[in-house]
């Protein structure tokens, strides 16, 4: 259950199959963000990969002494941009990847186009999501819905990069869904629906306690997403904002050019890996050992080289030295710079009345800081807008609820309409209509009791007493006490056993708070994975609910067995963990005689991802890996695998 080693196998295989020799990785957009979030350049260049380019580059320069590995979502625009790469091939020789499912008819044009031979292979490598942390995947989807209802490009859009998801994890779940979200059941029907069309794909071996996805919609908590945050990770998305592991730091006072834009990943920075979850004030202390780490080496590295040792020393241990300088300037940059803002925006002052409006039902004292804070000239004007819709959120149906005074402060100090109106939206989007909980107030009696041995020992952090409610929901789920009155199951069953592999899908997008929660529960809860995704993952700014339209029915991408028609049949013997299925396709066009497609699925030994291999040839071309297609029938000539836990598959088409 880790999301980065799936996606990262997909592109190590990418790699490996093109065989020995100088590449060039063609990408599209969402793909090179996909790629990026696993893999640094320099790895890939010692995998031979020494070019990077784009699909819709209208300025690639032709290099026949390249292959290329081409990595595309399967959208008609990628198609399209192929179909003229393969009329006029800049490369060798073309070994091409969708990240998704790819229609017949789309292979067939690919078919037809390549005249001139090039296409190694096409294959579908279900790598069709960010991949942010081994336990966090996102889809980049801002505004997935219109009001409560799906945008319909988005919920397919969703669908199929929660289907992926599933596949590259090799699971095939039972699925419960928020029953106060419309749009959770309908997102919970769509993957239902692919994976019954999907069934053989989704054959994985059955374990004693079957996994679970659970949809959850981003309404039910409107609070979470608003809150200022004080880990490292969460701060820096909150305060700088995260982009594929990139942060922009150009707009920092006396910011030097090579730290205008910096990477934090913890697949490749070991300070980030180890600080990510901690607080603000351990970031602090940990950043001074780091320095005084380096100061200590730095003498060493920088003495006079007097022999031929000394150079070869110094040559040896300047690739690390330098690395150590790089990974030091960039945290105290970015650290610094969340220091600055903290104290230029007044944020521990104003995040502690945030966390009193969250987690306290204290109206009075709530409703005076907030006044107080709105009349301070350093609270900026999203932090004044950000403290009204918690207000506004927590007190809605309060007999003294003071909004409309709150709101006047607002326009007194300033505050542009668009924050000013995102109060109302808010209020429809996530307020006490919506939500099938109650976020404020415990319900039952060890919730009661926990929180007043809380106000009277006080906590910990005041700045951390939140905890999201997706902690909640899913304690309740890991204990078995969730409420099927509340989230049923899609379908007749049920599961009688507290769940082991978890998908936890947050429509409207997840956060950092929520993945550390997560974090703490899998590291908590022995025999127990969770992993959780979002349409994205949110800071305050990008948590803007959009304006309401009626969402009508998505056409999903059709289904391989579909594709292939209804006399394909499978005969299984063994378990699906190494199954291998080959069978072959014929086309035939009168512009460019025949053409065969191989189509192979296979389950990648140990990597949770479940591949299909598409090779493209002519009839008896010259790849080895196509096999002669016999007759002018259309009929599909079929092998016999020699390992003993594969299976054949007979079909006409």
């Amino acid at each position: 259950m880790n999301v980065v080693f799936a996606v990262k196998q997909y592109i190590s295989k990418m790699i490996e199959d093109s065989g020995p020799g100088m590449k060039v990785l063609l990408m599209d957009k969402e793909t090179t963000g996909i790629v990026s979030m696993v893999y640094t350049q320099s790895e890939i260049l010692q995998k031979e990969v020494y070019l990077f380019e784009r699909i819709d580059s209208q300025n690639r320069e032709i290099m026949k002494h390249l292959k290329a590995i081409c990595f595309l979502r399967p959208t008609k625009e990628n198609v399209n941009y192929l179909i003229q790469e393969l009329r006029r091939p800049k490369y060798s020789i073309y070994f091409i990847y969708f990240s998704n499912v790819i229609s017949k008819s789309d292979v067939k044009s690919l078919a037809e186009a390549d005249e001139q031979e090039v296409v190694a292979e096409v294959q579908e490598f279900y790598g069709d999501y960010i991949a942010v942390n081994p336990h966090l995947f996102s889809l980049n989807i801002l505004g997935c819905c219109q009001g409560r209802n799906w945008d319909p490009a988005q919920l397919s859009r969703t669908t199929q990069g929660l289907t992926a998801l599933l596949l590259s994890l090799k699971k095939c779940p039972m699925i419960r869904y928020q029953l106060s979200s419309e749009a959770a059941k309908r997102l919970a029907e769509c993957v239902k629906q692919v994976i019954t069309k999907e069934y053989e794909l989704f054959e994985f071996r059955r374990t004693e306690v079957p996994p679970l996805l659970l949809i959850l919609d981003r309404c039910d908590d409107a609070i979470t997403p608003l809150l200022n945050q004080w880990t490292y990770q969460a701060m820096v998305h909150e305060l700088l904002g995260i982009n594929n592991n990139r942060i922009d730091l150009s707009r920092v006072p006396g910011i030097s050019k090579d730290l205008r834009e910096v990477v934090l990943s913890a697949e490749n920075d070991e300070f980030y890996a180890n600080n990510m979850y901690l607080n603000f004030a351990e970031i602090g202390s940990n950043i001074k050992n780091l320095m005084e780490d380096f100061q200590k080496k730095k003498p060493k590295e920088q003495q006079k080289l007097e022999s031929i040792a000394d150079m070869k020393a110094f040559v040896e241990n300047y690739p690390q030295f330098k690395k150590m300088s790089g990974t030091v300037s960039k945290h105290v940059t970015v650290v610094g710079e969340l220091s600055r803002l903290v104290s230029e925006r007044n944020l521990l002052e104003v995040s502690e009345v945030e966390q009193e409006l969250a987690c306290q039902n204290d109206h009075s004292s709530a409703l005076q800081n907030v006044k107080r804070l709105l009349q301070n000239p350093k609270v900026t004007e999203l932090d004044a807008a950000r403290l009204v819709l918690l207000y506004a959120l927590h007190y809605e149906r309060h007999s003294s609820n003071s909004l409309s005074g709150l709101m006047m402060e607002l326009r007194n100090k300033g505050v542009s309409e668009k924050y000013r109106k995102l109060v109302s939206a808010v209020v429809e989007y996530g307020g006490k209509r919506v939500r099938g909980s109650d976020l404020f107030s415990p319900k039952d009696a060890v919730s009661i009791t926990k929180q007043f041995l809380k106000g009277l020992k006080g906590v910990e952090n005041v700045y951390t007493q939140h905890q999201p409610f997706l902690h909640e929901t899913l304690d309740h789920l890991i204990k078995g006490k969730l409420k099927e009155n509340l989230y049923p199951y899609l379908g007749p069953s049920t599961l009688r056993d507290r769940p082991q592999d978890v998908v936890v899908f947050m429509i409207g997008g997840a956060t950092y708070e929520e993945a550390l929660a997560v974090y703490n529960l899998n590291r908590s809860t022995p025999g127990v994975r969770i992993v959780l995704g979002g349409t994205t993952v949110h800071n305050t700014r990008r948590a803007r609910p959009a304006g309401s339209a009626r969402c009508p029915g998505v056409r999903l991408t059709p289904s391989v067995r579909a594709k292939y028609g209804r006399s394909v049949r499978a005969r299984a013997v063994g378990q699906a963990h190494g199954r291998k299925i080959e069978a072959h396709v014929k086309f035939l066009s009168s512009d460019i005689g025949e053409r065969s497609l191989h189509f192979r699925k296979n389950n990648l030994e140990g990597s949770g991802s479940l591949l299909k291999h598409y090779h493209h040839c002519r009839a008896g071309g010259g790849f080895p890996q196509c096999s002669q297609v016999l007759g002018r029938t259309g009929e599909a000539v079929l092998e016999r695998v020699p390992d003993a836990d594969k299976h054949s598959l007979n079909a006409n088409i």
